[in-house]
């Protein structure tokens, strides 16, 4: 510490120093050359330490710079400072109800008043407006105007007012909500997320009209119980609080669509949930829950259910009761094992990851005919059962960091696999730089093996084999069928069989070409011995529209692919019927000659879906679409064959399709009559031929997803940019040269955009404009910038770099 003998000399040095602030200030407040206020007091560090060793003739100078370091100009007050009246307001200090209520300007209060939504998100609020809970009444205001006033400016008068339904309050700072929250009784949606609430008042329970409650971040342990007597409540989020149980009450919430309890401390689920029928999803992730209670199967509506981060051991024996299940999320329990999932034939998703599986039930392959996602890695699988073939529309299948050894070569026959994780496997079957080639080799080298094995076991060369009792044919994709039709099959019926399996197996030439050419239609005249040996009977198109309307003859297109697959004899697909035999509808042998399986009108009035894979199909006959339609199929998948272009049954589903695939095809064009499918959400164009699409193509506004990868397009069609409600452009492995941002832009709700793999040489900055795009692929195009770094990163860094490149 420095002690001044002199105390004239302590304040001739504040003084000083005094002057010196105001050449500071004058030169830019109080921050010096190095942005730094603490500077223009006492001075650089740096520059004491180097003056302070080297005075005048070699002493230390102390006159100039150790007075200023060591006095402390703010305890010695100065007649002629600057900041003598000076009043700082520090950053952070506690709201004061003036300024919360200063928050709901008038302007905000006549916007709220025409359109009945109120925004005070993301304001600091420490507490809520207390004008806010008059808003609904007429204010003194415009009651006071005259007749004149209102004449000249209608729209503001009282009763012109919308009441208040929508408040936002999310993102404040707010402790507690004011009992006052009963005089908005018309509020329909009430958001209170991210704040510190404790408690909620009773009051919330008289808002009879209130649709959707969000709670979520705050610190909530309990509601009260008035809120489960809300008659119309359809959406609670209570996630990210401090919930320990779902109080029982809330099954009396029967109108209940939307809970989401997640990130929170729940252990245990009510025995009552089952009553919430109307709840579509169910999202309990983060949590302790050990069990679920039986009656969870009751909600017969659910369509998601999220337990992944949770204690889980076992699920529930009838998971089949929940028949509209699409996703369901298991991921980091402690599950053992896995349940049939019989009845859940629209589960789409099944996610189990990070468990203690050891197997995969065969039973659960056969029963989920629409299961596209199945995440098992890390956990404790041995080996891969055949029936996996039976997922014929698996798209990624991912068994990463198990125990499993072989790879069953029954994949190799699933249309529509495109992702295979199998890394963090002890597999031996297959050499590990085919694995490292990804998906497709693996395919591939399974599928030469299957081809292999087939011809060993005496199985012929036309792509159909059988392993482990199930056969699998490129016929059908995949999908194997043991003959066995569901008990409750309505058109079910007994037929004596002979030892060919009531199969006619024609000898000769013609009609062996007419089975390989898929000419099921065409008339057998041209064969002089068929038609004597069976006594001209023959199949016409008169004959078929009877037998479908009598309810026999079903589906000669699905009978083929029946019969191709389930008799010994390949190329018969027709047989003679017994003069004896009778028909269950009362018909006679007169009436027909010809007679299919119905089980497979059957699957395609159950699963609405018409599949036919792996088969090598040229063309397909316009009536295989007609039983489409009147089964009302609305899934339409011809992937992996050859068709050059869509068949023209299409048409007759016109007004049914919502999912169209016809990818893996040599299809070089598009027809015209594409623009009338009116309901089509998903379109798969991928790995053809095409260079172009109609222009008529624009006009499919309920177009969802389109995949157009791995064809012949230099440049993405202008029809495309004219679909408005396209989210999803799947366009990589083309020669698209250049990226049209103002075509882009025209396409309000793109999300995702991959163009990775083409010929693009330039990105343009102002791509980075689109907001909307929350996934953009561009690796593997020849541009420079920006670079494979930045690519790496993901869509926000690509983003960001690109704005910040555009030009001001």
């Amino acid at each position: 510490m420095m002690n001044f003998k002199n105390p004239e000399d302590v304040e001739f040095s504040s003084f000083q120093g005094a002057q010196e602030c105001n050449q500071a200030s004058a030169f830019g407040g109080d921050f010096d050359s190095f942005g730094h206020s603490c500077f223009t007091h006492y001075g650089c560090p740096s520059e004491m330490s180097d003056r302070t060793g080297r005075g005048r003739g070699g002493a230390t100078s102390s006159t100039s710079r150790i007075p200023r370091c060591a006095q402390s100009p703010r305890q010695i007050p100065v007649a002629h400072s600057p900041r003598s009246n000076y009043s700082f307001r520090p950053l952070f200090h506690e709201r004061s109800s003036q300024e919360d209520d200063s928050v709901l300007t008038q302007q905000l209060w006549k916007l709220a008043r025409k359109s009945g939504t109120l925004n005070l998100s993301n304001k600091a609020l420490a507490r809520v407006p207390e004008r806010l809970y008059d808003i609904n009444e007429a204010d003194t205001e415009s009651k006071a105007v005259n007749l004149e006033q209102l004449t000249i400016k209608e729209e503001d008068a009282w009763w012109n007012q919308v009441p208040l339904n929508n408040l936002d309050l999310s993102s404040n700072t707010l402790t507690h909500i004011s009992p006052k929250i009963e005089n908005l009784q018309s509020l329909t949606v009430l958001t209170l997320h991210d704040n510190a609430l404790v408690k909620l008042p009773p009051e919330i329970g008289k808002l009879e009209k209130l649709m959707r409650l969000n709670v979520s971040h705050n610190k909530l342990s309990q509601l009260p119980r008035e809120i489960y007597s809300l008659p119309e409540l359809r959406h609670l989020n209570i996630s990210y609080n401090g919930f320990t149980e779902i109080d029982p009450d809330i099954s009396d919430l029967h109108m209940l669509e939307f809970l989401d309890g997640g990130h929170n401390n729940i252990q245990t689920l009510p025995g009552g949930i089952g009553f919430l029928v109307r709840l579509t999803a169910l999202l309990l992730p983060y949590n302790h829950v050990k069990e679920l209670p039986p009656d969870l199967v009751n909600m017969r509506s659910l369509q998601k259910i999220d337990l992944m981060q949770n204690d889980l051991t076992c699920l529930p024996e009838d998971m089949g009761l929940l028949r509209k299940l699409e996703c369901l999320y298991l991921q980091h329990n402690d599950i053992l094992e896995l349940p049939d999932f019989e009845g859940n034939e629209t589960l789409s998703e099944l996610h189990a990851s990070n468990n203690f599986i050891k197997t995969i039930p065969k039973a659960m392959c056969s029963n989920l005919p629409h299961l596209k996602i199945l995440d098992l890695r890390d956990n404790k699988i041995t080996e891969l059962p055949d029936e996996l073939c039976l997922l014929r529309n698996l798209n990624r299948l991912d068994v990463s960091n198990n125990t499993i050894s072989v790879l069953p070569v029954t994949l190799s026959s699933l249309a529509h696999l495109i992702s295979l994780q199998v890394e963090g496997n002890p597999i031996k079957m297959i050499r590990r730089d085919i694995l490292q080639c990804g998906t497709t080799r693996i395919l591939k080298t399974l599928h030469e093996r299957a081809l292999a094995k087939s011809k060993e076991e005496g199985g012929g060369s036309d792509g159909a084999f059988s392993l482990g009792g199930i056969s699998v044919t490129r016929l059908r994709g995949g999908q194997a069928d043991d003959g066995d039709m569901p008990g409750n099959f309505p058109d079910s019926y007994h037929q004596p069989q002979n030892q060919y399996g009531f199969q006619y197996q024609c000898p000769h030439l013609c009609q062996q070409q007419m089975q390989q050419n898929f000419c099921v239609y065409e008339q057998l005249r041209n064969c002089p011995e068929y038609d004597r040996q069976t006594q001209g009977h023959v199949y016409e198109p008169e004959s078929y529209e009877q037998q479908h309307q009598n309810g026999n003859l079903r589906s000669l297109f699905v009978q083929q692919q029946q019969q191709r697959m389930e008799y010994p004899y390949p190329n018969g697909f027709m047989y003679q019927q017994q003069q004896q035999q009778q028909f269950p509808y009362g018909q006679s042998i007169e009436s027909s000659r010809l007679a299919v399986h119905p089980r497979w009108v059957y699957k395609l009035r159950h699963t609405r879906t018409l599949a036919v894979n792996l088969e090598e199909l040229t063309e397909v006959p316009d009536q295989v679409f007609q039983i489409a339609k009147n089964e009302g199929v609305h899934v339409v998948d011809f992937a992996r064959n050859q068709l050059s272009t869509l068949p023209n049954g299409l048409q007759h589903m016109r007004n049914l399709v919502t999912e169209l695939v016809l990818s893996n095809n040599l299809i070089g064009y598009v027809p015209q009559f594409i623009s009338q499918f009116t309901r089509i959400t998903y379109l798969n164009l991928s790995n053809n031929l095409l260079s172009d699409l109609p222009k008529e193509f624009g006009v499919l506004n309920t177009l969802r997803e389109l995949s157009i990868a791995n064809n012949r397009f230099q440049f993405i069609p202008n029809c495309v940019y004219e679909l408005q409600g396209l989210e999803i452009l799947i366009a990589s492995e083309n020669h698209i040269k250049m990226l049209n941002v103002s075509g882009l832009q025209s396409m309000p709700r793109l999300s995702t955009l991959d163009l990775r793999n083409n010929d693009i040489d330039a990105v343009p900055p102002i791509l980075g404009n689109l907001t909307n795009i929350t996934h953009l692929e561009l690796v593997g195009n020849p541009f420079r910038q920006p670079r494979h770094q930045i690519l790496m990163k993901g869509t926000d860094a690509i983003m960001s770099y690109l704005r910040d490149r555009i030009p001001t």
